[in-house]
């Protein structure tokens, strides 16, 4: 059926001399869904996820955004094409406000992209577009800080604000929760429900916390050594004799734990 996903991968191979980091992975994202991509560490999904939205080029492969071919489109161009990306570590200018860091990402992707040093009040619908997101991630309070005062999990909600301020249709989250302590985590994933739960956008998530991961997917795609291990609902991927081989004792130990 006609643009019954929103995102495809055929082949998808990524090569760093004789390392292969992404094995020929084909997937499809159905839209409006949350797709967990999980596996340990060197499984390859950073590296896919540097594929998908412009951030490193595949060596071969095609990946299909809403049915056009973005393959070695670079991350700028896809940004403009709906698809926002956050790191593992996180990206934000620290000189500037909370709000501000969100203003100018809103800006960015508009009509006044490169006008910077203009006084902000000509961009007021960018300053209200950026108090909604402050409210919607929880740091409405802290908008006239300074980013770099924000502790680490404020941090990580202000990425995802700038993000959200881009308004993109794909939203790629890579460990959103990394570095992170434990009484924050459970606001960040609420926030990311919400998001979700608009009904207008296509949430890609790779995760090590397994509880999130199960409590929180529609569809899991299981990565190891570059390659797609299993494919599933939450419920399937707990279950399956070939992934509790793959991890019983590794980084995950009983993915059956995640479904307590």
């Amino acid at each position: 059926m006609e643009n019954s996903y929103i995102l495809e991968t055929h082949n998808l191979r990524k090569s760093f001399g004789g390392l292969v980091a992404v094995a020929d992975v084909s997937l499809r994202v159905k839209p409006r869904t949350l797709h967990s991509i999980i596996g340990p560490n060197g499984a390859g999904k950073t590296t896919f996820f540097n594929l998908l939205s412009g951030n490193l080029q595949p060596t071969s492969g095609r990946v299909i955004f809403k049915g056009l071919d973005i393959t070695g489109i670079p991350a700028y161009r896809t940004a403009h094409l709906g698809i926002g990306r956050s790191f593992q570590i996180t990206n934000v200018f620290p000189n500037l406000t909370v709000e501000e860091n969100v203003r100018l990402a809103a800006q960015s992707l508009g009509h006044d992209n490169f006008k910077f040093w203009s006084h902000y009040l000509h961009y007021s619908h960018y300053q209200e577009r950026a108090r909604e997101i402050l409210e919607q991630v929880g740091l409405a309070d802290q908008a006239r800080l300074p980013a770099s005062l924000l502790p680490h999990g404020g941090k990580r909600k202000l990425e995802l604000g700038i993000l959200l301020a881009a308004d993109p249709e794909l939203m790629l989250l890579d460990e959103p929760t990394a570095g992170m302590a434990r009484e924050e985590i459970p606001r960040l994933m609420e926030v990311i429900q919400q998001i979700r739960q608009q009904g207008d956008k296509t949430i890609m998530l790779v995760e090590h916390k397994m509880d999130l991961v199960m409590n929180v997917s529609d569809w899991i795609t299981v990565m190891h050594q570059g390659r797609v291990l299993a494919e599933g609902a939450p419920a399937e991927i707990a279950a399956n004799e070939v992934v509790q081989a793959a991890y019983l004792g590794d980084l995950y130990g009983d993915l059956s734990e995640g479904m307590a």
